[in-house]
This record gives C-alpha cells, structure tokens and sequence, in this order.
C-alpha cells in the first residue's frame, strides 16, 4: 500500500492545539523569542495557517493566559473559604513556577482575559460564600492583588543587581549610609529556584504575606469590618 502523504497524517490544526503548542514553546525558548512565524515552525504550517485560530500575536498571547489560568485548581468540595483561597492561590502559584513568562504576560493584558475573569469571579463567590460583605470582598480583592493570581509585585527589582560596584569598600560604604538596608538585606535568604519574576518572591515571601493577609481578613470578617466604619473611626480620631 503506498505510504499517505505527510500532510495526511498531520493532526488536524485547531485553537486548542496552537495555545498547548505556544505555552510549551515559550516554556523552552521564553516569551520574548516567541512569534507567530517561530511557532507556526514547531507546528510544522504554514503562518498563515494560525490566523484562521488567532487573529494576532496578542490573541495568541490572550489566549496563552487563558490556557495557564484554565488549569489552576477547581475549589475543594466542603472547605472553608480561607482554605478554599489558600489552596488555589497556591495552585496558581505552581502553574506559574511551571510557566515562568505568564505573569508578565498577565502583567501585560490591557483588560482581563475571559479565564482571569472566570477565575476572580469564582473568587469573589467564595468570599460571599463565606459570608463575607460585598463591601470586604471588594477590599479583600484589592488587598490580594496579582497574589491571587500567583505572583507579587516587590518594592523594587533587583533580580538582575549585584549590588554597588567596587567590591567590599563600596558595600561597607553602602552600609554606612543605608545601616537598616544594609541589616535586612544581611539577615535575608531567599532560594533562587522558586523566583517566578522578581529577586524576593520566593515561596516562603509568598506564603508569609498570604497568609497574612488571610488572617487579617478573617479577623476583620468576625468583627464585622465595614469601609463606612472604618472611615468614620478615623475622621473621629
């Protein structure tokens, strides 16, 4: 029997199959080498062919996002909402370790993508689910921040700093004008392989201010926090 051309046995192409085929290229080669030609090669098409699935590199980009926020962890049956938080935080955190070019991809995005948007909403319900006002879940929101989606914006990014250049005589000097940076910064261990993007997002950071925040939301939850309260507290003080 003769042997059916290549093209025959090729898997048909579809919009799933261009994301999966994006998300794992950038994972070998980054983001920033990724293009609509690079990864119209790894499938083995023509460019063209991927505009009938993705209008531009930015849809393709949308829907980058889309397929490494799909995969975060569904919420645990039968759990409390700082557990159910907790958890998919945490899994968002891990799907970002596996992908470290989303969150700047997230970073990115002019508008939410619609699996950001499913995801905050399903966050949002278990806050409210928890008994949490509407009032605190908009605050809860805000205070969480990009941590919901897995990753923290630090104070500043020294990722790529070595410190002063000079050696020795510069650090001392360093230390000498800035004593309690010098101090923090001497005490401080961070492990290099859990970084996702910035110098001291390192798992331990990221669970210590988590579950911070956690915390002081439930104990404003009990006592029934209110912004209208807060705000007439310190017009009183």
């Amino acid at each position: 029997m003769a042997q059916q051309p290549e093209a025959g046995r090729r898997m048909p192409l579809n919009r799933e199959r261009v994301l999966r085929a994006a998300v794992a290229l950038a994972d070998d080669i980054g983001i920033e080498a990724l293009s609509m030609r690079r990864l119209a090669q790894e499938l083995g098409v023509v460019p063209m062919a991927l505009y009938k699935h993705v209008a531009n590199k930015e849809q393709l980009l949308d829907g980058m996002v889309d397929t490494v926020v799909a995969r975060i962890d569904l919420p645990a049956s039968g759990s409390g909402w700082k557990d159910v938080v907790r958890r998919r935080v945490l899994s968002a955190r891990r799907e970002l370790l596996r992908h470290r070019w989303a969150w700047q991809v997230i970073e990115s995005r002019t508008g939410p993508t619609p699996a950001v948007l499913e995801y905050l909403d399903s966050m949002i319900g278990t806050f409210r689910d928890g008994g949490f006002s509407v009032d605190l879940t908009h605050h809860a929101m805000h205070a969480m921040g990009s941590r919901l989606l897995g990753f923290s914006q630090e104070l500043f990014d020294a990722s790529g700093s070595e410190g002063p250049s000079g050696g020795a005589e510069a650090l001392a000097a360093m230390a000498a004008r800035y004593p309690r940076i010098a101090e923090v910064a001497a005490g401080a261990s961070h492990e290099a392989a859990s970084v996702v993007g910035r110098s001291c997002d390192d798992q331990f950071e990221f669970e210590f201010a988590l579950d911070l925040l956690l915390d002081g939301l439930e104990r404003l939850h009990r006592q029934g926090w209110t912004s209208a309260g807060s705000a007439g507290a310190d017009a009183d003080a």
